[in-house]
C-alpha cells in the first residue's frame, strides 16, 4: 500500500471491457475496485456504462432506476462502504421524465455509502459514418446542470469536477466550473474516435485549467460488437500522462499533489490571466 503525503491524495481508475450482463459487470467492478482499494486509493472513479453495454441501445431503458434504490445504486453503496473509500460510480440508467429514455448519471458515493453528488451527462454522443452509427439521444435525455463535489481527508480539502465522455469535446463545460483539484472523466469513447482525439482532449482539459484529469475508460471488444478505445489515464496539471492502461479490465493508480497543482498556477497563472 503507498502512503502519499499530507499534501497528496492517492487515487485510482477503472478500466472494464462491459458485457451485456449486469451481474458479471458489477461482480467485475467490485473486483477491481477492490484491488485498487488495497493499494491505498481513497477516490476510485468507474468507467461510463460499467454496468451494462447492452446488445442494443434500448436495453439500458429496461434497468433503469429511480434515485435511491435498485440493485444498481446498492452494489455502488456496499464497494464503496466495504472498502471505505469515495467511489464515483460511473454512469448509470436513472429514471427520465420520458419513459423511453434514460438519465446518463453519475453518483459519488462516501465512505458511509450516502450520495454525496450527481452529475447528469450534458452533452450527448452523436457519430455517424458508412460503418457506424451512434445517436444518444435515442435512449438519453440530457442533463442540465454542472456538478462538483469537495471531501476532506487528513484536514485537506479535495475538490473535484464531473463530466462525462463527449463532454470532453466541449471546454465551455469546464469554464463555467471553479477551479478543481482534479476533473474524474468516465467514458466510453468509440476505438474510431478514441483513436483520433481521446489522449488530445483529456491534455488539453488538463492544460487550460491547470488540474489532474482522471479518466476511466471501457477498452476493448464487447459481446455487442462495440470497440471502446480505453486509455484509462492520469494527466498531471502540466499535462504530462503520469497513469495509462491501454486496453482490457484492470485500474490505473496515482497521486494528486497540491503541491504541484500550485506550482504549475504560479509559475503560469493562466487562469487569473483570463479576460473573458
Amino acid at each position: 500500500m503507498i502512503s502519499p503525503s499530507k499534501n497528496e491524495l492517492l487515487v485510482a481508475a477503472i478500466q472494464m471491457v462491459s458485457s451485456t450482463r449486469l451481474d458479471d459487470n458489477l461482480a467485475t467492478a467490485a473486483r477491481l475496485v477492490g484491488e485498487a482499494a488495497k493499494s491505498g486509493a481513497k477516490v476510485i472513479a468507474l468507467p461510463e456504462y460499467f454496468c451494462l453495454m447492452g446488445a442494443k441501445d434500448t436495453d439500458k431503458v429496461s434497468i433503469r432506476e429511480s434515485l435511491g434504490k435498485g440493485p444498481i445504486q446498492e452494489a455502488l453503496q456496499e464497494i464503496a462502504q466495504q472498502n471505505q473509500i469515495y467511489l464515483v460510480g460511473g454512469t448509470l440508467p436513472l429514471v427520465s421524465p420520458n419513459p423511453k429514455k434514460v438519465l446518463n448519471t453519475i453518483l459519488v458515493f462516501n465512505p458511509s455509502g450516502d450520495v454525496i453528488a450527481r452529475y447528469d451527462k450534458i452533452h450527448l454522443f452523436g457519430y455517424h459514418a458508412k460503418n457506424e452509427h451512434f445517436e444518444e439521444s435515442e435512449t438519453i435525455e440530457p442533463g442540465t446542470q454542472i456538478s462538483q463535489f469537495s471531501i476532506e481527508i487528513d484536514g485537506i480539502e479535495w475538490r473535484f469536477g464531473l463530466s462525462i465522455c463527449y463532454d470532453a469535446r466541449f471546454p465551455e463545460l469546464y469554464r463555467q466550473q471553479k477551479a478543481v483539484d482534479c476533473q474524474i472523466i468516465p467514458a466510453a469513447f468509440t476505438h474510431t474516435t478514441g483513436q483520433a482525439h481521446w489522449e488530445i482532449l483529456l491534455r488539453a482539459r488538463s492544460i487550460e485549467n491547470q488540474c489532474y484529469v482522471l479518466a476511466s475508460a471501457q477498452g476493448g471488444m464487447h459481446e455487442n460488437q462495440r470497440r471502446t478505445w480505453g486509455q484509462t489515464m492520469l494527466i498531471d496539471p502540466w499535462g504530462k500522462i503520469t497513469q495509462e492502461l491501454s486496453e482490457g479490465s484492470g485500474w490505473i493508480s496515482g497521486t494528486l499533489s497540491k503541491e504541484k497543482i500550485n506550482k504549475v498556477r504560479s509559475k503560469l497563472p493562466a487562469l487569473q490571466h483570463r479576460k473573458l
